[in-house]
């Protein structure tokens, strides 16, 4: 692989600890502190995603890189580092957070210009790892590995895995938290994103008073990730701020149209360019259900509910709001775009699941539908994947009963088969209002809803 190409410039343009000290401890006043990995010794390697290596300008892995997968006797040419940010956890602010088991190596270019940052999760502890070792285990590893590519391959932007190894060290881990830990295989893998920049590095900034240093992070994310940025002086961090505002919501949109819950969404987790990013207790939906949450921790509440998504990507908009407030001096500005957030996101929610049911256009008496919609899906216990590919075979003469039995987690009653009849009807009656063919209609649905998705029996399976 081109590891010599690697370059590090947030090394060279921001303030950072260059101890490599992994004492976990603050750290003020910078962005980052040097670090070196774990140094395991017996890596081997299980996976290497070499269609992404080629994308991103690496190039071909070769057995003498074995190493570099787990990061282990890094050429002169990388400083390893981890990132200081903060961020509000299940609602409550948590101070100082940063890469607890995340290394970056730093940013490699490919021939057409394009900047992907590389970075080592479970290669060892950090100043910021709060009281764990910074190692991740092969269980973990997997889940990550193969949910970020699923989530690519399904249109979702998302952060990418690169290669997957084990450490050769065996970690202990309360599996059950019960009590009874129990040793399991160890493993790094390498995850890329255009940038590993969240909503929490700004945080960490404006609650330390830093606004100068809040400022600079502010341009170097607009020259670097946001082209598309052109106006100067106090309006290009207006731009910046509603831009976030439309990629998190068109993010939040594309995890519902194919049942993806993220389960915790902490600030934190919330990537500044707009990308699924932090694969922990997540869950693709069997059975529609909108309270549903794959976080054990988070059950009291169910704060980050698969229904609660769009609500909780809007309250931590609104935190990131009050940290850039200092730089654009302009609350009612904030306000009307935050308010703006949810009109957008209703707008694009609904004219995602006109193509799911493959209406060509969204019409005012959709709402309606939409809800009914909803309650059906609830009530009956549908499998929210399996509908959709049941549906795009319909015609007038189907059998409902056998039809859709197999996508219930229950059996269709004569109750609940007559409120599917009755949905159906309104189905076909809103179809006929299309100004496209059945086919295109057809062929409208194949394109939206996902044939297959990575459920989590089959992850635990792995």
């Amino acid at each position: 692989m081109n590891i010599e190409q690697i370059k590090q410039p947030f090394l060279k343009k921001f303030p950072g600890d260059f101890s490599n000290n992994p004492t976990q401890r603050g750290t003020p006043k910078v962005l980052f502190a040097t670090i070196e990995p774990a140094g395991f010794e017996q890596p081997q390697r299980i996976a290497f995603n070499e269609a992404l290596a080629e994308e991103i300008g690496l190039g071909k892995f070769e057995e003498k890189d074995l190493n570099f997968l787990v990061g282990s006797h890094l050429p002169d040419n990388i400083q390893a580092y981890a990132t200081a940010y903060a961020g509000h956890q299940f609602g409550n602010w948590a101070g100082q957070l940063g890469d607890g088991r995340a290394i970056l190596a730093g940013e490699i270019t490919n021939a057409a210009g394009k900047k992907t940052e590389i970075q080592w999760k479970g290669a060892g502890a950090t100043p910021y790892s709060r009281r764990a070792d910074g190692r991740a285990v092969l269980r973990s590893s997997v889940r990550e590995y193969l949910m970020s590519e699923a989530m690519y391959h399904l249109g979702i932007p998302t952060t990418r895995a690169l290669s997957l190894a084990f450490t050769g060290e065996d970690v202990l881990r309360d599996i059950m938290y019960n009590g009874n830990p129990q040793y399991e295989k160890g493993a790094v893998v390498i995850r890329t994103a255009e940038s590993f920049l969240r909503f929490g590095h700004f945080e960490l900034m404006f609650a330390q008073g830093e606004h100068t240093l809040l400022q600079d992070l502010l341009d170097f994310t607009i020259e670097n990730y946001f082209p598309e940025i052109v106006s100067s002086d106090q309006q290009k961090y207006k731009d910046f701020f509603e831009n976030v505002c439309i990629r998190t919501a068109d993010l939040m949109v594309e995890w519902f149209r194919v049942g993806f819950v993220h389960g915790v969404m902490n600030t934190d987790n919330m990537s500044i360019l707009g990308l699924t990013i932090d694969y922990g207790p997540y869950s693709m939906l069997d059975e529609y259900n909108l309270n549903f949450t794959p976080n054990t921790t988070d059950l009291p509440g169910r704060r980050y509910a698969f229904g609660k998504q769009a609500q909780i990507a809007q309250w931590n908009l609104w935190k990131l709001a009050n940290t850039l407030q200092p730089i654009i001096n302009d609350e009612k500005f904030l306000e009307n775009t935050l308010n703006n957030f949810g009109v957008y996101f209703w707008e694009t929610h609904d004219r995602m699941l006109c193509k799911k049911f493959g209406f060509d256009e969204l019409k005012e008496e959709d709402e309606v539908f939409f809800n009914n919609w909803q309650s059906l899906m609830q009530d009956l216990a549908l499998d929210h994947t399996l509908f959709f590919n049941q549906l795009e075979k319909t015609t007038p003469e189907t059998d409902l009963q056998e039809h859709f039995s197999p996508v219930a987690y229950g059996a269709l009653n004569e109750e609940k088969l007559s409120r599917l009849k009755d949905f159906m009807e309104n189905y076909r009656s809103r179809l006929n209002s299309n100004a496209i063919s059945k086919a295109e209609s057809v062929e409208l649905m194949k394109k939206t809803n996902p044939k297959f998705i990575l459920r989590n029996y089959l992850l635990y399976q792995c």
